[in-house]
């Protein structure tokens, strides 16, 4: 009893240190209510300070958060009873019957049963009202636990020793009485031996102890080696091969040496096992004992209300189970759902399935998608039973508009520009149309959406299709040119631009399809040029980093460089003084070998030495401007008018630019297209290249780095000698850089050589002599001597004659 075992401390210690306890748990409490072992904790402190109040205010306090175990609802029953009186047996009576609602405990069912025999007057006067209250708990009890294969004989034992007591204080002068409650427990006991429990053999002997002590000869059978009646026999062997068949199951789920999980899986195989048979109630017994052993197993709850919602589909049995799967698993937001689909098949009032929606919202759930979950289910109910006859008379749909709207508020903020934000929103605009019949409503709708999804391209085009649907052509052309101009994720801004078109060739006139088509060109010419500066972005980028692979493989192959190698000139300038000695031996060569045609010129070697000294400054010149060139961009496809200040502000939102060098043409004077633009680093020029294909002036502009290096080396490589010193000398052979493709021959070739002037002795030129096809000389002519080669005072005299 409470009073006797629940003593305070005597020690000033010990009593000290469980108040500091006490203290400490009650500040957890209060910042974390529903951390479940501070509350354990709490209520075992209290049971051993003999605080009663606040003992049962923690009970209480902890039931409304937590279902309680059957042994908490034990010990608060015990604790209770050993306080009251007679008079406070109903409130002791209440605990029992809210401990047997929560969980299936056979030893909280015979505690129950106990009390009532003992302290309820009635009950153990043997009064008519005590002995019907008494036979319907058993009853009860019957019902609940007398199929658990275990421990549900505790129960029959119980129920028939209550009835045994019942025939003792029958008057043993009223024979018609006593015959028929004899008659009530021998009915008890045959129900006893039909049903598979493990107590069946001593169940039998002990039946026919009884029948011998009432004087009763067995009804038995010649054969008959249970020495029962038949039909009794034959329901005592079907039990026991049930039983037989279900030992295994039972010997797993009760041994104490295996884990948790491994008894989780064999609850799992006997339910199965149990329900090839296809008894409900059988199958529903498991799973009580399965939960009692496993109350927070969300898997097991969501089976077990499953298996209910397919057998036995609506009734108070799977209401009450779906409320208590909902106090022992709070945060799976599928039992809640579950639960509301329940209430509304059993055609709860709205006031129970209201208390159920919102203490779901209380709850914690993994994922938003479980409360857009629910709260669709919500307004799926709401909108099936206005529309029903069977709806009560205070739905209207307010209540669905309400709903929504608390939807909305919640899960706007969290789920910006997601499909489930999208349905709720479509599935709303919809109803305010068809049950709410407001259109204004309905576009408010979607009104609010745009303003936390306004980058969502499907919000836009469900809003569209409302208005089509509804006929508004006017209104839907509007919101197309709200939203054409929006940028949207992947190729969404062009299939707007192109909706737009679709929906004016099947809809507009032909000025409404001009008026789109005007509007949504531009945009889609500039949604093509940034894609194209995105993919140069790229580009560019892949590039860069591979000619930094490169050097940062070249800088770690390279050895350390000697004294001597140190001394030498540049790569680069190594290059180009090789490649100009090739050009002068050649030169000196066909020097000398004109020369000696020519009877040898004494003027040769000064004219080589000028020559070579206006390559060597020319060359260095190069090498200087190759130098200089490494931060320029080359400009093409410019238009003629454009100016220098044109250029500067075109890469203005670049910056950077040091110079800009337009080209002219050497005759006319006017823009040949090209420019070069010079910027102070890499950076910029690298922003200046990712500008390519941009419009300016009319035309779409070629920016790229400008690479002179390769250009020169290619055209000193391929230039024949003449030409060679021609371009060193400051002439206009190929005077355009590569990157313009462009060559200076033709009409400007033939004014260069219309001005040469021809001075000295010096054989610069030795014409050929090309001949006709199928042309033969004869010996002694005057072609015979043209195959000599000529001096230059002959070729110009020929020349002049010309």
């Amino acid at each position: 009893m409470l009073l006797k075992t629940l003593k305070p401390s005597s020690d000033s210690e010990e009593e000290a240190d469980q108040n500091e306890q006490l203290l400490a748990l009650e500040y957890e409490l209060s910042t974390n209510p529903s951390n479940y072992d501070a509350h354990v904790q709490y209520i075992k402190l209290l049971r051993r300070s003999a605080e009663i109040e606040k003992l049962r205010e923690a009970r209480e306090n902890m039931n409304t958060l937590f279902p309680l175990s059957p042994e908490m609802w034990m010990e608060w029953a015990k604790d209770e009873a050993s306080l009251s009186n007679e008079s406070n047996f109903e409130s002791v009576e209440k605990l029992y019957e809210r401990g047997i609602s929560e969980y299936l405990s056979i030893p909280l069912w015979c505690e129950y049963l106990n009390y009532v025999q003992e302290h309820d007057p009635k009950v153990r006067d043997c009064l008519a009202d005590g002995i019907s209250k008494a036979r319907n708990l058993f009853e009860r009890a019957v019902t609940a636990a007398a199929l658990h294969v275990s421990q549900g004989s505790q129960i029959w034992d119980a129920y028939i020793q209550y009835e045994q007591a019942i025939l003792l204080t029958i008057d043993q002068s009223d024979i018609q009485a006593k015959e028929k409650q004899v008659q009530r427990i021998r009915s008890i006991f045959h129900r006893y031996l039909s049903i598979p429990l493990a107590s069946l053999k001593s169940t039998l002997l002990a039946y026919k102890a009884w029948e011998v002590e009432q004087g009763n000869s067995l009804d038995a059978e010649p054969g008959d080696v249970l020495g029962i009646s038949s039909h009794v026999a034959s329901g005592y062997q079907k039990a026991e091969e049930m039983y037989n068949a279900r030992a295994h199951h039972e010997e797993q789920i009760t041994r104490q040496d295996i884990s948790e999980s491994e008894r989780f899986q064999h609850y799992m195989s006997y339910l199965d096992f149990e329900k090839s048979f296809g008894d409900p109630a059988r199958v529903q017994i498991l799973y009580e004992r399965a939960i009692t052993d496993f109350p927070v197993s969300n898997d097991l709850w969501l089976h077990y209300t499953h298996y209910l919602d397919k057998t036995l589909k609506v009734g108070n049995v799977v209401k009450d189970v779906y409320s208590r799967a909902t106090r022992n698993c709070p945060w799976v937001g599928e039992l809640w759902v579950r639960y509301l689909l329940c209430l509304e098949r059993g055609l709860a009032f709205e006031k129970e399935i209201s208390a159920a929606f919102e203490k779901s919202l209380k709850c914690t759930f993994s994922t938003l998608e479980e409360y857009l979950d629910l709260f669709l289910t919500r307004v799926d109910g709401l909108r099936r039973r206005i529309s029903s006859a069977s709806g009560d008379g205070v739905l209207n749909y307010s209540m669905i508009r309400e709903s929504f709207q608390q939807a909305a508020d919640y899960l706007s903020p969290h789920m910006k520009n997601t499909d489930g934000l999208l349905h709720l929103h479509a599935y709303w605009a919809r109803l305010e149309l068809k049950l709410g019949n407001d259109l204004i409503a309905a576009r408010g709708v979607w009104e609010s959406l745009l303003k936390t999804c306004g980058s969502m391209l499907e919000a836009w085009k469900s809003y569209i299709a409302m208005e089509i649907e509804l006929d508004h052509i006017n209104e839907a052309r509007a919101i197309y040119k709200r939203c054409y101009s929006k940028r949207f994720s992947g190729t969404g801004s062009e299939d707007i631009c192109h909706s737009w078109l679709r929906f004016e060739r099947e809809f507009g006139t032909l000025e409404d399809l001009n008026h789109a088509v005007q509007k949504v060109t531009p945009r889609l010419e500039e949604l093509q040029l940034f894609r194209l500066q995105q993919e140069s972005k790229s580009f560019t980028g892949a590039i860069d980093q591979r000619e930094q692979t490169l050097k940062n493989t070249s800088r770690e192959r390279r050895k350390p460089g000697s004294s001597a190698i140190d001394e030498q000139p540049p790569a680069k300038w190594q290059k180009y003084t090789s490649q100009n000695k090739k050009l002068h031996k050649r030169e000196n060569t066909q020097g000398l070998n004109l020369a000696e045609a020519n009877d040898g010129e004494e003027k040769e070697g000064k004219v080589e030495k000028k020559v070579n000294e206006k390559q060597m400054k020319d060359t260095k010149n190069t090498t200087s401007r190759l130098y200089k060139d490494q931060c320029t961009a080359f400009v093409s496809n410019l238009n003629i008018t454009a100016k220098d200040e044109d250029l500067h502000q075109f890469f203005s939102d670049v910056g950077g630019v040091t110079a800009i060098r337009i080209l002219h043409d050497k005759f006319t004077g006017k823009s040949r297209g090209l420019a070069y633009v010079d910027f102070k680093d890499d950076e910029h020029l690298a922003a200046a290249v990712a500008k390519n294909k941009q419009m300016f002036l009319g035309k779409k502009l070629s920016v790229a780095r400008s690479n002179p290096k390769q250009g020169k080396r290619e055209s000193l490589a391929h230039t024949a000698p003449g030409e060679e010193a021609s371009n060193q000398s400051g002439g206009h052979g190929r005077s355009v850089s590569k990157e313009s493709g462009e060559d200076s021959k033709g009409s400007r070739g033939r004014k260069r050589i219309e001005n040469i002037q021809l001075k000295g002795k010096n054989t610069f030129a030795v014409p050929r002599n090309v001949k006709p096809l199928g042309w033969t000389n004869k010996p002694g002519t005057r072609e015979e001597e043209d195959e000599k080669p000529k001096s230059n005072d002959e070729f110009r005299k020929m020349f002049m004659k010309t």
